[in-house]
């Protein structure tokens, strides 16, 4: 019998190696830190604290601005600085709390929050991971306790986690697999008893044989989950290939996965709900890998949510001769996105810091298509890139709709094989968004 996969994807240089092996190390932020109010999908959070107050460790200092959204808490301890709109590592500016770090770290006490998850009803257990401002960290930020919420719980029959990584580079959620095995079976066992007849999966792909020995080795017992073994290739973590290969149900871009009868959590949001529900600790910290050709030691960090980029880059022993690298992203090759300064904030869906020495995107000049149907051998979501990206070019929304351009997930297999070295993925991309914001007017 096959490993488990979907059609299409492609095999990019992993590059895990760098950090695969290095142990979670924790660091603590020495200057301000900057709380973004938009630090997931929906409404913004909205302040409750202002200039001046103090605040400590796992504060509410922002709550939820709309039924999809998400509380914020403070990572440190000091004084409210300023509310003021500050850069991201998106580009944009954003409306954030700043607080000034006293370097005290006093910390709200969470000891009297332990519960026993035996005595919880299942509304109980949702406004713990509201409160608690868990959204998912891989990178999409949707509300956590919103996607646990959905129309028709009688139909949820599995909870999936995300646990393929399939990112080149990133290794944050496998040493959290292999870290903290405990709390990644409990918090999806808290998942999987909130609905009747669901079942829970881990989903790892087979280039990490530790994580898929020691969890299975854990769950011997369990007969409400078990771990699949997927095959190495990217994006087999997409949620759509996810859920195809795990389950063989289809999602496409008008669907939920709850329309699938499933939901998927990422490995730092599943640890973060038991934190949240069984210790009583709101989401504040994540592990972030910090790797690349340009870090002097590629590492993964536990670190704290607002903590400034260019002090979690120093952690790791800065840049190599002291020089700034060409290109340095947020999160990983594929589907992260370049910065243009350091002076960010880590938020609850950065995932890695990756720097590279050398840009070689810089260094393609694209040109014209050669028909060599590459493109269309990769793509997962089963289309035709090369045309899409032409109507996207032309501004033919009706083509484009047409020939499922909707479809897309932004992976970047087909910029990845383009022979051409064409733009595809930003181009899709572009329109796509374009055409998703004239919907929401």
């Amino acid at each position: 019998m096959g490993l488990l996969t979907f059609s299409g994807g492609i095999h990019p240089y992993e590059g895990k190696d760098l950090t695969k092996d290095k142990p979670v190390r924790e660091y603590l932020p020495k200057g301000e830190c900057v709380y973004p109010l938009s630090q997931h999908i929906g409404a913004p959070a909205v302040p409750i604290v202002k200039r001046g107050d103090r605040v400590l460790v796992g504060q509410k200092i922002a709550e939820t601005g709309g039924f999809v959204s998400a509380n914020i808490h403070s990572s440190i301890s000091g004084t409210v600085k300023m509310i003021e709109p500050r850069m991201t590592s998106g580009g944009n500016k954003v409306n954030s709390i700043v607080i000034e770090n006293d370097g005290l770290f006093e910390t709200v006490d969470f000891s009297e929050n332990v519960r026993d998850l035996s005595t919880l009803y299942r509304e109980d257990i949702k406004d713990m991971i509201k409160e608690a401002g868990i959204v998912g960290m891989g990178g999409a930020g949707f509300p956590s306790h919103v996607k646990l919420s959905p129309r028709n719980e009688d139909d949820i029959e599995y909870i999936i986690v995300n646990g393929a990584e399939c990112e080149p580079y990133l290794t944050s959620d496998y040493r959290r697999m292999l870290e903290e095995t405990d709390k990644l079976i409990l918090g999806l066992q808290i998942c999987v008893n909130l609905f009747d007849k669901a079942k829970g999966i881990i989903a790892i792909e087979d280039n990490k044989p530790e994580a898929i020995a020691k969890i299975s080795e854990h769950l011997a017992d369990n007969d409400k989950i078990e771990v699949k073994v997927l095959k190495t290739k990217y994006p087999q973590g997409a949620e759509r290939q996810l859920i195809y290969a795990t389950t063989g149900r289809y999602v496409n871009s008008k669907m939920l996965p709850a329309d699938a009868g499933c939901i998927v959590h990422n490995v730092d949001t599943i640890v973060s709900i038991y934190e949240a529900v069984i210790e009583g600790k709101p989401l504040y910290t994540r592990i972030v890998t910090v790797t690349g050709d340009a870090i002097v030691n590629p590492c993964n960090l536990l670190v704290r949510n607002g903590t400034s980029c260019r002090e979690i880059i120093e952690a790791a022993g800065g840049f190599k001769d002291g020089k700034m690298p060409e290109k340095i992203i947020a999160g990983g090759p594929m589907m992260g996105k370049a910065m243009f300064s350091l002076d960010v904030p880590a938020v609850k869906g950065l995932s890695a810091l990756l720097c590279m020495t050398h840009d070689e995107v810089q260094d393609w000049e694209p040109s014209a298509c050669i028909r060599c149907g590459r493109c269309v051998d990769v793509c997962p979501g089963r289309i035709i890139p090369s045309d899409l990206a032409k109507y996207a070019e032309h501004g033919n929304i009706d083509a484009f709709l047409k020939h499922d351009g909707m479809e897309c997930c932004e992976c970047g297999c087909c910029s990845y094989v383009c022979p051409a070295k064409r733009h595809l993925t930003q181009t899709i991309a572009g329109t796509r968004k374009s055409i998703l914001a004239s919907k929401k007017k």
